[in-house]
């Protein structure tokens, strides 16, 4: 029991190390800047406690449940040496471990929001869970036959560009950002050492060059998927969701309140979680045909992820939500734009650099590469290309220019260097463009988009509100990719030169 404690507190200091930077950065400006502070600070400072707390409860739950039963039944699988299991069971990971994502769940509630209830958040999310789901039974395939992933990740883009030149405006910077919230600090370590595991097993596979990957293609189908939907969504002017007095009822003072509301959230949250404990019994039970051990444990473990889950959306609104609004509100009143571009590429940088998820990527790169890649220069890089591509994305809400033009142009770009990059760095490039948006920086960043985009005249908060995370997964990919052409080059140079 004691340990267990231990371990709490280790995670709540490992959540509160993640914050720290925001809170630096907002800080800052508040008192160098701004010189004032909000009326509300109270409770955007309880919010962001209560962030930490539910992150740290939320991961010690996966800790104790989801991720050794889900290593387990992955090795399991592996020895079995079934193709169809192990396919079926790279859907059903994917697919559970996305749809009860946290900060998904955060974009979709303010997507419905906002849109009055044309978006439904519920059905935003199984779009996004079952392309990942998809992605993942077809990214092991891909390892299982060794096929080059920049293959697809061309082919992959191509498609991402053709769709949004049909898709309406309304959901082109939504479907981005929905491909950036799927990977995290949960999912990325999940998803890569899935990848790298498979790729290790298999004779004539390279962990570097074949196990990444998987992340990659988790962020980029999502945004084919949810712009599909909403081209279908937005087919009928007058088609409505169903949804809009589940968003008003608050306003209109119908909702329960106190415990009773709390408990209602917490069945919520129940409903959000249970596809991951349905996998997991589906798989133990009915495939494997083995009982579970540590029942205690792992009951314990999975009460633990939906209150930490609970927790996590209330300080989000509390917190992380106000502060991205008030800090563009406050910003927008100076003469000059230079301050929003300044906060901007700070919080971009900051928020990055302290990424668990990049750090965890960062590591396990610099081991399979054999040297030829260092995890801190990879940090740097992805922390600089995040810190341009949010700054990129405010400027685009400033200037009111269309997004397309914007994502069109950074992934042709992309597509571009993915055919001139060295090979060894492709699938590790992609997928660092996926890990960088984690569920402490993705509310703050979707908030400053919506809070500009409020009070910007001329704006529409649904068409320019999102889209920064799509910035903020483009920039770091072109970073890498740039800085391996770059060493290859000057590697040849040296070369000729001796």
């Amino acid at each position: 029991m004691i340990q267990q404690f231990r371990d709490f507190l280790s995670a709540l200091l490992h959540a509160i190390r993640n914050l720290l930077p925001i809170i630096l950065v907002v800080v800052a400006f508040q008192a160098l800047l701004l010189r004032e502070w909000p009326q509300d600070a109270g409770s955007m400072a309880a919010g962001l406690l209560v962030v930490a707390v539910g992150v740290a409860l939320f991961l010690r739950g996966l800790e104790l449940s989801i991720f050794p039963i889900g290593k387990r039944l992955a090795n399991q699988f592996a020895r079995r040496g079934s193709l169809p299991i192990l396919l079926a069971f790279g859907f059903a990971i994917g697919f559970s471990a996305v749809v009860a994502e946290p900060a998904l769940i955060a974009v979709a509630e303010q997507a419905q929001q906002i849109s009055e209830g044309r978006i439904d958040a519920l059905m935003l999310r199984l779009v996004v869970a079952t392309s990942v789901g998809i992605v993942m039974a077809c990214g092991v395939l891909r390892i299982i036959l060794g096929h080059p992933l920049h293959w697809y990740m061309i082919i992959g883009y191509i498609i991402v560009v053709i769709v949004t030149f049909f898709a309406p405006e309304e959901i082109v910077g939504l479907a981005y950002d929905s491909g950036g919230v799927t990977t995290n600090i949960v999912t990325v370590p999940l998803i890569a050492a899935m990848g790298i595991g498979l790729a290790t097993s298999i004779r004539g596979r390279s962990p570097l060059v074949d196990g990444f990957g998987l992340v990659a293609l988790a962020v980029m189908v999502p945004m084919i998927s949810v712009q599909l939907y909403g081209i279908l969504v937005y087919a009928d002017p007058g088609n409505l969701s169903g949804n809009v007095g589940l968003v008003t009822s608050s306003k209109e003072g119908m909702s329960p309140a106190g415990p009773i509301q709390a408990l209602l959230d917490l069945l919520v949250m129940l409903r959000d979680v249970l596809p991951i404990l349905l996998v997991i019994l589906f798989f133990q039970y009915l495939v494997l045909k083995h009982p579970l051990t540590n029942k205690l444990q792992l009951g314990v473990g999975f009460s633990l992820v939906i209150v930490g889950l609970y927790a996590f959306v209330v300080g989000l609104k509390l917190g992380l939500f106000p502060i991205g609004k008030q800090m563009a509100e406050q910003l927008i009143g100076f003469d000059s734009w230079f301050w929003i571009y300044l906060f901007a590429f700070a919080i971009g940088f900051a928020t990055t650099m302290a990424e668990p998820a990049l750090i965890a990527i960062g590591d396990q790169a610099e081991e399979a590469a054999a040297g030829k890649i260092k995890g801190n220069i990879i940090r740097i890089l992805v922390a600089i290309g995040v810190a341009v591509g949010i700054t990129v994305g405010v400027h685009r809400i400033i200037t009111g220019d269309s997004i397309h033009y914007y994502i069109i142009g950074g992934y042709a770009l992309v597509i571009l260097l993915t055919a001139i990059t060295p090979r060894y760095i492709v699938a590790l490039a992609f997928d660092l463009g996926g890990v960088t948006t984690s569920e402490v920086t993705v509310p703050l960043v979707t908030a400053l988009g919506i809070g500009l985009a409020s009070h910007i005249d001329g704006r529409h908060v649904l068409i320019d509100g999102f889209g920064l995370i799509a910035f903020a997964s483009i920039f770091p990919i072109v970073m890498v990719m740039s800085y391996a052409i770059v060493i290859e080059k000057l590697a040849h140079t040296r070369g000729r030169i001796s």
